[in-house]
């Protein structure tokens, strides 16, 4: 079901002067990849989750939690590692992290 693409990270604005800011570049790939995989099951652009997680609750200091999340599954989503590389998951990590809408 690619619905359910994209797991748990909260929406918070990354800083622009933190050291590991996502890339303007970076955020633009993870808001496509989140179009085509996440946004039926998340909601597009985060904000109508339709009963899965709502990503913008999701704590951003754990990245990891986000990682494993979507390359292994969590509950009802299934695991998206054998269609998403790592940079796609980082990728949708910087989108839903950013904070953009």
């Amino acid at each position: 079901m690619a619905a359910a693409a994209c797991v748990l990270a909260q929406i918070a604005p990354a800083r622009a002067d933190a050291p590991d800011a996502p890339s303007p570049e970076q955020i633009k790939k993870g808001s496509a990849a989140y179009a085509q995989n996440c946004s039926p099951c998340h909601g597009p652009r985060m904000l109508d989750p339709q009963g899965a997680f709502d990503l913008r609750m999701f704590p951003q200091d754990q990245k990891s939690r986000f990682v494993t999340s979507v390359s292994k599954g969590k509950n009802q989503m299934p695991p998206w590692g054998g269609l998403l590389n790592a940079d796609d998951i980082d990728a949708l990590w910087a989108y839903v992290t950013a904070g953009e809408k």
